[in-house]
């Protein structure tokens, strides 16, 4: 037998195992509050901090499998950074939900998410300082009430219909079920098998074609996708390696498809200065009055400060780390993007969409393609299929990079002042 059979062979029961080590790192499941608890909140006047009981979770059995596991990546070269990459993630991942409710979940979180703080792959940015720039922006543009005409007046119902229709046009047998419940902790959250919409939830116009290129067309897209993957099986887990790279193509995919407005990118950056003010020490309370002073609904103000504080202490110091990953994933995708068009490699593109994955992932998914151990992505969004405008914006925003503005903006604030 030739040493390119062992290696296939040894990459796919790699592969195998680690799909297996993966499947009981069910963060969001895990951490989710009851519905109880927001009532509880409301009933003490806003003025207590929330008391959530976590489920236990033992983290014995994920990690024996790890252990067992490093050996064989060690070996495995030149897969062996990839594979220990994403066994430190399932490693952390479980070590995290064994910590629900300490301080120590937040050590783990920052080990999966990172911090807003963390600099970005350009060695000077972070996501906290995009967030503040965005702040800026807001305050410029606030004046001229761009939100006030799009009112929250679309109910579950109206999103429930409107999405089975474009599920059954998009994945026909593969369909997601799309289910009303009132248990659903945030307004929308999908799977391979059905997407979910809290009952109470609202929307306005621009959710609606927001959370069809999100929610279906990336995050179930690639599920389903990961699911036809029957050599590299790791590309069907959610692992938190994946979550930067998946939740910054959804965005993009608003993006692109012309369905993101101010609100969704202050709602993103406002997770990235809230996430800062409890890592800096601010408790659920003053977390939720900087959320109220900007959301009008109550609730929604509850349901923002939640996102911040599951699986964390409620006293501050020790938050959850995941929803900054929106905006710094976004730049990453939308950086890549531009840098492989620019080098050539749009070909690269739909690699993107093989089945959860993260962007360092992709020399290796190229290998893995070559070795004829990847399956192309059943399903892609529209505006994969039709690469003429992706590649057109992609190279005229690569020029308009190398464009520098010191000269333009002096020019420009002459004229407008």
């Amino acid at each position: 037998m030739g040493k390119d059979v062992l290696d296939k062979k040894a990459i796919v029961d790699l592969s195998n195992r680690l799909y297996e080590a993966s499947k009981s790192i069910r963060i969001l499941r895990s951490i989710n509050w009851e519905n109880s608890v927001r009532e509880d909140f409301f009933a003490n006047g806003a003025d207590k901090l929330p008391k959530v009981d976590y489920p236990s979770y033992d983290p014995s059995s994920t990690l024996k499998l790890i252990d067992e596991l490093r050996p064989d990546i060690e070996q495995l070269t030149p897969f062996s950074a990839w594979g220990h990459r994403i066994a430190d993630k399932i490693e952390n991942g479980a070590r995290m939900l064994a910590n629900m409710g300490t301080p120590d979940f937040y050590k783990y979180s920052t080990r999966l998410y990172g911090t807003p703080t963390d600099t970005m792959p350009d060695g000077k940015t972070n996501a906290l300082q995009l967030a503040r720039y965005f702040e800026e922006m807001y305050a410029h543009i606030d004046q001229f009430d761009l939100e006030q005409n799009y009112p929250e007046v679309y109910s579950a119902k109206n999103i429930a219909d409107r999405m089975l229709l474009e599920v059954n046009t998009m994945f026909g047998e593969d369909a997601p079920e799309i289910v009303i419940d009132e248990n659903v902790s945030s307004k929308v959250i999908a799977g391979r098998r059905r997407i979910r919409i809290r009952e109470t939830a609202k929307f306005d116009d621009n959710d609606i074609e927001q959370l069809i290129h999100h929610e279906a067309f990336i995050h179930v897209a690639t599920s389903i996708n990961g699911y036809t993957q029957d050599k590299i099986k790791i590309l069907r887990a959610s692992h938190p390696g994946t979550t930067k790279t998946q939740e910054g193509l959804a965005v993009f995919a608003e993006f692109i498809t012309g369905h993101i407005d101010l609100e969704r990118l202050r709602r993103l950056s406002d997770r990235v200065v809230a996430i800062q003010m409890a890592v800096d020490g601010a408790d659920f309370i003053e977390v939720y009055r900087y959320y109220a002073a900007k959301i009008s609904n109550k609730e929604n103000a509850f349901d923002c400060t939640r996102r911040v504080f599951r699986g964390g202490v409620m006293t501050g110091g020790a938050p959850f780390t995941k929803d900054m990953v929106y905006l710094e994933g976004l730049l990453r995708v939308h950086n890549f993007l531009r840098v492989a068009v620019a080098a050539g490699r749009a070909d690269l593109l739909q690699l993107l969409f093989v089945g959860k994955l993260a962007i360092e992932d992709i020399d290796v998914l190229i290998k893995l393609k070559e070795m004829g151990l990847l399956k192309s992505p059943k399903y892609l969004p529209p505006w994969m299929k039709d690469l003429r405008f992706l590649i057109t914006y992609l190279a005229y925003s690569s020029f308009l990079n190398s464009v520098d503005l010191t000269n333009l903006k002096e020019v420009y604030k002459d004229l407008i002042s």
